[in-house]
């Protein structure tokens, strides 16, 4: 395999699926039909995925040791010998700084959340992945920071429903994926993840249990909230609450029944339940914002 094709491998192109998030604000503010929005919105995708891009390839080089202990991530090129870390390095910072230049054109406030995005990952990665319950808070706060961008970037209000939404539902995704980690690897976890040591399948499952419920009763408070139905103009975003609850019951299914969860990103693409419940979740919304 090339140099760029291993590139473009450790930037997992596949897990920018993730800054879509940063298009929350332009569809729940109903600005999907200005361009100006639009064009600014897609300067955020872009900004979100250079940073992110930068970010993985900082992790790879921190873990390539731990990585090749993963039966799936030592096919990565950094714990695979094929990429070398000065290389990774002089990329990461590379795109990092590309990031920031396409952040700061977007305005002060979106260029401090994107400054705050980086750091935070660069903290996760060095040292906080290793504190328990906090290194899935963090991860979560990241999800949380895309929303955040996306928002200032158009200069539209944030709402703090979607930011509650936004951060449960990223806790359940997060401690579901250190469910499947501890699991997959059996005796081996510690040696992969030195935080999994902390963990234990009842304890997660706990966890689990509490934010699975949260995200539902948060998302469905919501759509019945003075505020949304002031917004949409009636209740109607309660239509959107079924599609919501299937997938994270499809989500659970995959979890304990099929040892699914490690990459939230791959299940959306290859269960189409799933995908289905997604994409009826967002049709849903924009019938009930725009039409």
């Amino acid at each position: 395999m090339s140099l760029s094709a291993d590139l473009i491998q450790s930037v997992r192109p596949r897990q920018w699926i993730k800054n879509l998030l940063v298009f929350a604000g332009l569809v729940f503010a109903e600005k999907l039909t200005d361009p100006a929005s639009l064009i600014r919105s897609f300067a955020a995708f872009c900004a979100f995925c250079l940073l992110s891009a930068s970010v993985y390839l900082l992790n790879d080089i921190l873990d390539r040791e731990s990585d090749r202990l993963h039966p799936v991530k030592c096919q990565r090129p950094l714990a695979a010998g094929r990429l070398g870390a000065g290389t990774a390095a002089w990329s990461a910072a590379i795109l990092a700084a590309a990031g920031l230049l396409v952040s700061a054109g977007l305005g002060y406030l979106f260029f401090s959340v994107s400054l705050t995005y980086l750091a935070l990952t660069f903290l996760y990665s060095w040292r906080l992945k290793q504190v328990v319950i906090l290194d899935v808070m963090l991860v979560a706060a990241g999800f949380v920071l895309r929303v955040l961008g996306g928002t200032m970037a158009i200069d539209v209000y944030t709402s703090h429903w979607i930011i509650l939404c936004t951060f449960l539902f990223s806790l359940f995704l997060g401690f579901a994926k250190r469910r499947h980690e501890l699991i997959l690897l059996e005796q081996n976890a510690d040696s992969h993840r030195a935080v999994l040591v902390h963990y234990s399948p009842y304890f997660l499952d706990q966890m689990i249990s509490i934010v699975t419920t949260s995200t539902l009763l948060c998302y469905i408070m919501y759509t019945l909230s003075p505020e949304t139905v002031s917004h949409v103009g009636s209740s109607r975003m309660l239509f959107t609450a079924p599609f919501v609850i299937y997938g994270i019951f499809r989500y659970l299914y995959l979890v304990h029944q099929k040892r699914g969860g490690g990459d939230p990103s791959l299940l959306l693409f290859y269960d189409r339940s799933l995908l289905a419940a997604v994409l009826g979740w967002l049709a849903a919304a924009l019938i009930v914002l725009y039409l």
